[in-house]
């Protein structure tokens, strides 16, 4: 009996132990598909954010990783070509000269802005795109513009802001990238379910 119990303590405390490696190593498992970024025919800077993509991107142009920035994400609804957004507004203040920047107003989400960034590039005959977003989206972003990219030669990199809440390691001990990794964990599911 004694040894049915110590085998039944130790299986538990083995099982606690693995879920909480698990659970720590989240952070790693959504953020890892993040890559230096190399030169491309386009940076597409995703929606979603409060301006630190675009930062991010703005970056990458001025450094000469592309000569064109595609913002998506912007509702159509709300957009009026005369009229820069705040995400052209920054990214002209960031260096980017108008010109250089196209908008993407028909993108609602994740997969919609790979789907619509491919069928682009067909377009206009590029092949190589930089994408920029949070380091937890890297995951989900992986398999989606995998998945929207299969069958066709062109590449993208994934490239990932540095945001000050952000840490692979304690990403559980910050609201806003506890409540990110929490999100991305459930969209993933859902986007296994839907386009996978």
């Amino acid at each position: 009996m004694k040894t049915a119990v110590k085998y039944s303590i130790i299986a538990i405390l083995s099982l606690a132990a693995a879920a909480v490696l698990l659970f720590s190593s989240l952070g790693f498992v959504v953020s890892r598909f993040s890559r230096t970024p190399d030169k491309a025919d386009v940076i597409v800077v995703l929606g979603g954010d409060n301006g630190l993509r675009v930062r991010k991107g703005a970056e990458l142009y001025r450094k000469g990783y592309s000569r064109r920035l595609l913002l998506t994400g912007i509702d159509e609804r709300f957009y009026k070509p005369g009229h820069p957004n705040w995400r052209e507004r920054m990214s002209m203040s960031l260096g980017v000269p108008r010109k250089a920047i196209m908008i993407d107003t028909s993108s609602k989400s994740t997969w919609e802005e790979a789907v619509n960034t491919s069928e682009t590039m067909k377009k206009k005959g590029w092949k190589s795109v930089l994408v920029v977003s949070d380091p937890p989206h890297m995951f989900r972003l992986h398999q989606t513009w995998t998945k929207a990219f299969a069958g066709s030669p062109d590449t993208f990199i994934l490239v990932a802001t540095e945001p000050p809440w952000w840490n692979p390691l304690l990403w559980w001990m910050n609201r806003k990238s506890f409540q990110f990794v929490i999100s991305e964990m459930k969209k993933n599911l859902f986007y296994t379910v839907m386009y996978y």
